[in-house]
């Protein structure tokens, strides 16, 4: 497997919040200090929670908001698969950067993140990629993208200069707090949840039909010395590398062992 090797040649923008998310406007800002060729291509609508997923019975329609920025009927994924095959398809981007969620995507929250499947396509394609999110501020809305934006040029620069292998993207969080009291980096594992407890809340709608809303209670373990959930409580930078392959090896090992002699 070779190395990967991004580059700010060319930079291709998503996220999941939405196009005219405020995540998406401070993205555009940071990617402008790292590129002259920044390109957006991002859902219409929100998409949290989409995780990976395709739209395959829906047509997908596509909206040009200005010049290089381009707004899809769709999912991350669906944005990312757009750019590389239609859009930008003549120059493919030489990093893909998805975010700034709001919210942290930690953990399992992985494979919910719609971010996250921006950056699981781009690599899917070939292309370097890395999902970013900024943990939320309690008390306000105010200031949630201080700490990104002061701290995200030089963590991506220095991720770029690192390279990755091929099939890893790199998921990147980034603690709710002043900017200047970021303690630093980390390079860390994916945490675990504790307590994933799903409430489900029923209401009534005027026309007297029941619907319902997803409410999920987290706790997680923050007691790992290197998960990326112990480093943002800590108020670090966390830095995960993620693989695209998800096979267990320590069980295909075992299993082709009980297997092996039965064909």
């Amino acid at each position: 497997m070779s190395d990967l090797h991004p580059s700010f040649e060319r930079i291709l923008i998503t996220n999941d919040d939405g196009i005219n998310a405020s995540g998406m406007a401070a993205m555009r800002r940071i990617a402008a200090k790292l590129s002259d060729d920044v390109w957006v291509v991002a859902p219409l609508n929100e998409q949290s929670g989409a995780g990976h997923s395709l739209s395959l019975t829906l047509p997908l329609r596509m909206r040009k908001i200005e010049d290089k920025v381009f707004a899809i009927s769709g999912t991350p994924t669906d944005c990312v698969m757009m750019a590389l095959n239609h859009v930008m398809k003549d120059k493919r981007p030489t990093l893909v950067l998805s975010g700034v969620n709001r919210g942290i995507n930690l953990g399992e929250d992985v494979t919910y993140s719609g971010t996250v499947a921006g950056a699981m396509e781009g690599t899917l394609a070939g292309v370097p990629s890395i999902a970013l999110s900024q943990q939320r501020l309690e008390d306000s809305r105010k200031g949630d993208w201080d700490v990104v934006e002061a701290h995200a040029p030089d963590v991506i620069k220095k991720l770029v200069q690192a390279e990755w292998p091929e099939g890893v993207f790199l998921n990147v969080n980034f603690p709710a707090m002043d900017a200047g009291a970021v303690k630093g980096i980390r390079a860390t594992q994916q945490g675990q949840r504790d307590l994933n407890e799903l409430k489900v809340d029923e209401y009534t709608d005027p026309r007297g039909f029941p619907y319902y809303w997803f409410g999920l209670t987290r706790s997680f373990d923050d007691s790992v010395d290197n998960s990326d959930l112990k480093a943002v409580r800590d108020g670090y930078i966390s830095v995960t590398p993620c693989h695209l392959d998800l096979t267990h090896y320590e069980t295909l090992t075992r299993l082709q062992m009980i297997l092996g002699e039965e064909f």
